[in-house]
């Protein structure tokens, strides 16, 4: 199974996962900061800063984008709960 690696900037550790993996599991495996309500992509509250990477991750749902849209998310934010790692590296930090 292809594997990808998350770094989180806030706290400085990266962690290898397999491909297809939400950040917000990851984040909660390492203790990131990334807070979370619903895990459903539709309150907002995972926001998550893409620093580098986002070519890796897989490209936003129609509930996912929407939200984005309706929160006026600045470019490079994406849901945690719902973004998934496919490969490469990822970095990211809680917006």
């Amino acid at each position: 199974m292809p594997k990808a690696k998350v770094t989180f900037a806030d706290i400085g550790v990266t962690i290898t996962v397999p491909a297809g993996t939400r950040l917000i599991e990851v984040s909660e495996r390492v203790g990131a900061a990334i807070t979370y309500g619903c895990r459903e992509g539709e309150c907002g509250t995972c926001l998550t800063q893409v620093v580098s990477g986002s070519e890796n991750l897989a490209e936003p749902s129609v509930l996912e984008d929407q939200v984005l849209k309706d929160m006026f998310a600045p470019r490079h934010h994406r849901l945690a709960c719902q973004a998934q790692v496919l490969s490469g590296e990822v970095v990211v930090k809680p917006a």
